[in-house]
């Protein structure tokens, strides 16, 4: 139990769609922060990817400290579930357990929205800030540096299964 009175409180937070940060990723893609683990207190990170078509996304990976959910809600979103890639349409959910294999892309030729959902809220706005302003800068690296790039964000490459 994490609440101990016997009485509710006024506690709720509203946040409107006008006053969430959002980031623009090279690709197009914008990704809005509508519960980042700051809010929430660290209990979880909601965030909406909305892509343009043929944007491209996030190559297999993990993460070792939090798990990751995905909820489509517009257009089809290619998900990698650590064994195939799977055509998701609105209302597919993918979870992922810290470990798991996963990616997801939009390779269609139409529009594609989804929430993604991190548990514990990790700060993933962190990265994902540091994501657009690669692609903004057109900074590089090296292999290496980008491997270290990942791992200070709890996020290390997986190759496909074959």
């Amino acid at each position: 139990m994490t609440y101990a009175k016997d009485v509710g409180e006024v506690s709720a937070l509203h946040r409107p769609r006008k006053d969430l940060e959002q980031v623009t990723m090279k690709s197009g893609t914008v990704g809005r922060f509508i519960a980042p683990g700051s809010v929430t207190e660290g209990r979880y990170g909601l965030y909406e990817w909305n892509m343009l078509p043929r944007s491209g996304g996030a190559s297999p990976h993990f993460h070792k400290t939090f798990s990751e959910a995905f909820y489509v809600m517009v257009g089809t979103v290619r998900l990698y579930d650590g064994a195939q890639w799977v055509d998701a349409e609105p209302g597919d959910f993918l979870y992922v357990p810290e470990g798991g294999v996963h990616g997801f892309s939009n390779d269609g030729d139409e529009p594609a929205s989804m929430l993604i959902l991190f548990a514990p809220g990790a700060p993933r706005e962190d990265y994902f800030r540091a994501l657009a302003d690669i692609g903004k800068t057109g900074r590089t690296f090296t292999p290496e540096e980008w491997t270290a790039f990942l791992a200070e964000y709890d996020q290390y490459d997986a190759p496909p299964a074959s």
